[in-house]
């Protein structure tokens, strides 16, 4: 896994619909009021994180593109900008079993009024084609509550298969993983 990368900023990508971008500062608010959101916490844990933790998590992701070359982009609706979430592959170096180090994985969050559109599995697409074509490793995990089969669908969709059941943190959690899909030349 290289320590440095030529890539130490989310490069935008586009979408049909979306556009994905690095975070910036003034997207705390934003990031923080989905963080809060019911419908987003539902599976993850009880309480809002705090704006603190919200920017913690915004700078790690910022030090995930200068270390690792990869890491998380804000999503935004092409049409009006609106926030919509956010998606990318972190490596957490979790403390699981199967192991983790050195895998990277993917996630995904997005407001509850985006859920159901099919916004989560075209963002995630857009993220493992880039990752695929840019990062040299031979596979991704992602890791879901047990209970959550919606984002569970959005994996399977993006080619995860799942692996097994886990614990992690004391929760059980549902781990998949997919192999790198290298394109074809032209």
């Amino acid at each position: 896994m290289p320590l440095l990368s030529a890539f130490t900023v989310a490069p935008t990508i586009e979408t049909s619909r979306l556009i994905l971008r690095a975070h910036r500062p003034g997207d705390l608010e934003s990031v923080t009021a989905m963080w809060a959101e019911p419908a987003v916490l539902r599976y993850v844990r009880k309480s809002p994180y705090p704006r603190e933790e919200v920017w913690t998590r915004m700078l790690r992701y910022a030090g995930h593109w200068l270390w690792m070359g990869f890491g998380f982009w804000i999503v935004t609706d092409k049409t009006d900008g609106r926030f919509l979430g956010e998606v990318g592959i972190h490596n957490f170096e979790r403390d699981i079993e199967p192991e983790f180090s050195g895998t990277p994985e993917l996630g995904y969050s997005l407001i509850g009024a985006a859920h159901g559109k099919g916004y989560a599995t075209e963002a995630a697409k857009a993220v493992l084609n880039w990752f695929d074509s840019h990062i040299d490793l031979p596979h991704t995990n992602c890791m879901t509550s047990p209970d959550n089969i919606h984002s569970q669908r959005v994996a399977l969709k993006c080619g995860y298969e799942y692996l097994r059941q886990s614990i992690h943190l004391g929760s059980p959690v549902a781990i998949f993983r997919r192999r790198r899909v290298i394109a074809p030349s032209p």
